[in-house]
């Protein structure tokens, strides 16, 4: 029996050691991987009949919102739910998928410092192949696969379309804190110019991607970890004057990225209302007003937003009609929050930032205290991701979805472990690191 369950937990292991590796490239065998390791979860709940998981605040924030997008996509029309009908309500139910994936991982899968150690290897794996691709494509011209730098200046990394800004940006502490953390401990001057060339490579590869709000997340990653870890505050706010002063540099260095940086932005921003982006969150803000309380079901944006009703721009902030023409609608509105907004109403968009906020309390929690580099990075990919004041994919689609909870669950499972087993204690006292998993 003992064997049994060993075997089943060694099972959702190797599922979820795969997941990150198939959100590079393959979406279906990470969506497959997620569903085995909720089966295999389910499973061993079942056995042991023990649902304390469920109880976890952030969880259960989670199932309301859940309930609350079923709800709202629902197509009862007498009560005026659900106008796209079941292919919406089918696209909210499997939303739990991905709840569930992560209290997996936090509550069981993870729950050893090697299962851990293994898990964020491989996470560190995916950033460094990213890291390569574009340096690689920055240099040579192309990438491993031959594409060449996206027409707009962005690099595209080892993908055909501009997709490495974002992942790079949310999982670059997670894969960079632990690394630096353990050279440090070393206190040879070596170990400690390695740490130093580790951390300018890794920010200044988030500047030449040319992603602007990756390249901004990134900027918010470093300065909570010169908040929150003393090793490398100095360095880190040297860091961040570096790469300040370093974007006029890019009109030499990499004209495309300068380009796409600081003229396209400057513009963008001079113009926003009339931008893309403007125009999507007027959409959005317009179909909030017009169904505020329950929304238009799970991606209403998509199937609602190029009605004519929905025209009439924001005249009490002065921003004018919006215009499909300029890019008014797409398949989502880019942002999270008004995302949540325009599928569930004002209610769902409440519930979905308390949900972020639930996230980010439960991955803090002790953080202050005693900062540990992986829980830290952890946190700070979160963080990035939650971020409201963004530009973003689809909200629960793959591949983006999925390293936002990759690292929500190794983060739970780190701080569930930070007592018995922390993968990294730093004490400012002594001065000491003590590493557990792939460093030691």
């Amino acid at each position: 029996m003992i064997q049994k369950r060993l075997s089943l937990k060694n099972l959702a292991l190797a599922a979820a050691l795969i997941v990150p590796l198939c959100l590079l490239y393959a979406r279906a065998g990470a969506e497959f991987a997620i569903g085995i390791v909720d089966i295999l979860f389910f499973a061993e709940s079942v056995r042991r009949r023990d649902w304390a998981w469920a109880r976890a605040p952030w969880f259960v924030i989670g199932l309301i919102w859940w309930a609350a997008e079923l709800i709202c996509s629902a197509p009862i029309p007498a009560l005026g739910l659900g106008a796209a009908g079941w292919k919406s309500f089918t696209q909210a139910l499997v939303l739990i998928r991905l709840l569930v994936f992560a209290v997996a991982l936090g509550t069981w899968v993870l729950d050893t410092a090697p299962a851990r150690a293994r898990f964020w290897a491989v996470i560190a794996a995916c950033e460094a192949w990213i890291f390569l691709q574009s340096w690689q494509q920055e240099i040579l011209g192309v990438n491993i696969f031959g594409a060449h730098r996206w027409p707009d200046g962005a690099l595209t990394g080892p993908f055909w379309a501009p997709r490495a800004g974002p992942p790079y940006a949310h999982l670059l502490f997670l894969a960079l804190l632990p690394v630096i953390a353990a050279l440090l401990t070393r206190r040879s001057t070596a170990a400690r110019l390695g740490a130093a060339v580790l951390g300018v490579l890794g920010f200044a590869t988030a500047l030449i991607i040319g992603q602007r709000m990756p390249f901004l997340l990134a900027g918010l990653g470093l300065a909570v970890a010169a908040l929150m870890f003393r090793p490398i505050r100095l360095p880190a706010i040297a860091l961040g004057v570096l790469a300040l002063l370093a974007i006029p540099a890019l009109r030499v260095v990499s004209k495309p990225s300068f380009d796409k940086l600081v003229v396209e932005t400057s513009h963008q921003v001079g113009n926003f209302a009339k931008s893309p982006y403007g125009e999507l969150y007027t959409r959005a803000a317009v179909m909030i007003g017009r169904s505020p309380w329950h929304g238009y079901g799970f991606n209403g944006f998509l199937y609602f937003c190029k009605q004519p009703r929905f025209d009439g721009g924001l005249p009490a902030l002065g921003i004018g009609p919006t215009s499909l023409k300029r890019g008014a609608c797409n398949i989502h509105p880019h942002n999270f929050y008004l995302q949540a907004g325009v599928d569930a109403g004002i209610g769902g968009m409440a519930l979905f930032a308390a949900l972020n906020i639930a996230w980010l309390l439960a991955l803090g929690r002790g953080l202050t205290r005693r900062a540990e580099p992986m829980r830290l990075g952890a946190f700070i990919g979160v963080l990035t991701y939650a971020w409201p004041l963004a530009s973003t994919d689809n909200f629960a689609v793959l591949p983006m979805a999925g390293w936002l909870f990759v690292m929500l669950g190794l983060g739970l499972a780190l701080v569930k472990s930070s007592l018995s087993e922390p993968a990294f204690l730093y004490s400012e006292r002594q001065c000491e690191f003590s590493a557990i998993g792939p460093f030691s």
